[in-house]
């Protein structure tokens, strides 16, 4: 069964932004995997515009887009919780209140590869 991963909006963006391949990086740290976008999101990425906002909401919709009436970090968190996923994430602020309510993220180390906190260990998964 594929592992749930939930991208919030900066997840998006990261591989126009950095030039990684997101799903070989995510499938190198958790094995096959299901995408999941929360639809506020999408709402984010058209907002912020920005010259990569297009492609990220292209790629958005490679993946499911589950609807929440929450916004922001607290509707990646709701359905991370909810499907037992793994967030990916750059956000500082939404990386402590994952680590607060013991969710493992993924985030971007060093500007080149993707990295997992998880909540079974103490530290970090590292390839």
């Amino acid at each position: 069964m594929p592992q749930i991963v939930v991208f919030d909006a900066n997840a998006l963006l990261m591989p126009f932004q950095f030039g990684i391949n997101i799903d070989m990086d995510i499938e190198r740290l958790v094995g096959e995997f299901h995408g999941v976008v929360p639809s506020p999101i999408l709402g984010e990425i058209r907002k912020c515009g920005g010259r990569w906002a297009k492609v990220a909401l292209s790629l958005a919709k490679k993946y499911e887009i589950t609807r929440t009436e929450n916004t922001g970090d607290k509707a990646v968190i709701e359905i991370a919780e909810k499907l037992n996923g793994i967030v990916v994430t750059n956000d500082e602020e939404l990386q402590r209140k994952l680590r607060l309510n013991g969710i493992p993220y993924i985030y971007l180390r060093s500007r080149h590869r993707l990295e997992m906190w998880n909540r079974e260990e103490i530290g970090y998964i590292r390839p």
